[in-house]
């Protein structure tokens, strides 16, 4: 699919581009109707007042749809999910936060976003000038980044922090053992938020980022990035807390999901194998298998031994579908607290996922764990057939 940046020839001879000697042109190519999706995995470590808090590994997925282009800007609709790696050894990614965003882009890679969107958080890189490039050479250019800071400080809404953002075009680089034209893109972070009106507010931002973007060339799109960085937050209490850690990303071409047929092939292999208690639904984000009032040891994320051989059979029916990555979603009936109910959901999800990790169905980077609690009942929590049904668990083969 060409959904990003597309190099390009700069000169015409004979009916055909033709770049001059050792120059590149790159713009940005957005077909409507592609798709693609962003898999990114930070790993940071976290400094509170100059000393060790914790280390985190985190996985966000960008599933992106393009649309139309009026007045020379493609259309962008866009999914953002972030998730956060479980403490211990082999667990899959607990689901922390979702987001929805539109922008348009122009073929230079200018954005032009709502007000109330907090993503894409980094805007505006990169972009390209309207000439021929040369490997060694620079540019410049304005950019921002948005971030929320809801959760941490109580600022309402989408907090913009400018910056200009420094370009060298590197030439050939190696990535995963192919060869790619490479931009270097560098930036600086100083900021000085407003006072909140109540609580702790970050009163000093200072940052920097490096990143090098790969491009391949038969698609026109960026294959992927690399990037250090570097965030410190001095906050109205006199503490400082410090981001440091590395990303890296690619950029995944979408197969179609025809997910209604993709829903009957589930269905009718759940029937062959036996498996009880389970039913098969297509929803927005891909093809959803529930499995109802799966058996845990009491008020505990302990799966009881026959749910293993069902999991088994569910794990032999993921197998074929292997290009795809998962959700395991937790629920539960109405009862006890709602943070005992969201706490026991997420654990069970997780334990069902660590089975299906454990045994190689998929990698931890392909698994997404969410617990639901009671929010989202397929019955009434008032008879215990409704119960019976919002007992489950929901592993679904998502779609991007």
């Amino acid at each position: 699919m060409n959904t990003h940046r597309r190099l390009a020839a700069a000169a015409v001879l004979g009916g055909l581009l033709i770049p001059p000697l050792g120059a590149e042109t790159f713009f940005y190519k957005q077909n409507p109707g592609d798709k693609y999706r962003i898999l990114s995995t930070v790993h940071e470590t976290v400094y509170v007042n100059q000393r060790l808090s914790h280390e985190s590994e985190i996985l966000n997925r960008i599933a992106v749809s393009v649309g139309e282009e009026r007045n020379g800007m493609s259309r962008h609709e866009a999914a953002y999910q972030s998730a956060e790696r479980s403490q211990g050894p082999g667990e899959g990614f607990q689901w922390a936060r979702e987001y929805r965003a539109a922008f348009d882009r122009d073929r230079r890679g200018y954005m032009r976003v709502g007000d109330e969107y907090y993503m894409p958080m980094v805007r505006d890189v990169p972009v390209f000038p309207d000439r021929d490039l040369r490997a060694g050479e620079t540019w410049t250019a304005p950019g921002h980044e948005m971030h929320d800071f809801r959760d941490s400080f109580g600022i309402s809404g989408p907090y913009r922090i400018p910056f200009t953002a420094n370009y060298t075009y590197l030439g050939q680089r190696e990535w995963k053992g192919r060869s790619y034209p490479a931009i270097g893109v560098q930036y600086r972070i100083a900021a000085e938020p407003p006072a909140a009106s109540e609580g702790v507010w970050p009163v000093k931002i200072e940052g920097s980022t490096d990143q090098v973007i790969f491009w391949d060339l038969a698609l026109g799109q960026p294959a992927a990035y690399q990037e250090t960085f570097q965030m410190a937050f001095t906050l109205s209490d006199g503490v400082t807390v410090e981001y440091r850690g590395s990303a890296e990303a690619e950029i995944v071409e979408s197969a179609v999901m025809n997910k209604d047929a993709l829903a009957r092939e589930i269905a009718g292999a759940i029937e062959q194998l036996g498996i009880t208690d389970a039913e098969v639904r297509t929803e927005e984000g891909g093809v959803v298998i529930s499995l109802e009032n799966i058996q845990f040891e009491g008020d505990s994320a302990a799966l009881l031994p026959p749910e293993r051989a069902k999991l088994d059979k569910i794990g032999a029916i993921l197998r074929r579908y292997a290009d795809r990555d998962i959700l395991v979603g937790g629920h539960t009936a109405l009862a006890g607290t709602e943070q005992g109910r969201m706490r026991l959901s997420q654990d069970r999800a997780a334990a069902v996922a660590d089975y299906f990790i454990a045994r190689d169905i998929r990698k931890p980077d392909r698994v997404v764990v969410q617990g639901y609690g009671a929010e989202r009942p397929l019955g009434s929590n008032n008879t215990e057939a409704g119960r019976r049904r919002n007992r489950r668990v929901e592993i679904t083969v998502l779609e991007n």
